[in-house]
């Protein structure tokens, strides 16, 4: 759990440009890894539950993010 404490921590002071980069690293290592295991080439199949993880934690801190920010009133 430690560790994921320490990730979310280092996630959290990431710009959501950062973020959103990250998130597309993400997605293209996941697709890699289905690739992989689709053809039985797979090294570490842990690395799949982790990308999973990982891309579910942006995602959570980018909704967070989102939530809390003032949303712009339509007001002049």
């Amino acid at each position: 759990m430690a560790k994921s404490a320490s990730k979310i921590g280092d996630m959290r002071v990431k710009s959501d440009d950062q973020l959103s980069a990250d998130l597309g690293d993400l997605k293209k290592e996941a697709f890699n890894l289905r690739f992989q295991a689709a053809t039985n080439q797979l090294e570490r199949p842990a690395r799949i539950k982790e990308v999973r993880r990982d891309i579910a934690r942006i995602k959570t801190l980018q909704t967070e993010r989102s939530q809390s920010a003032p949303s712009p009133s339509g007001k002049a």
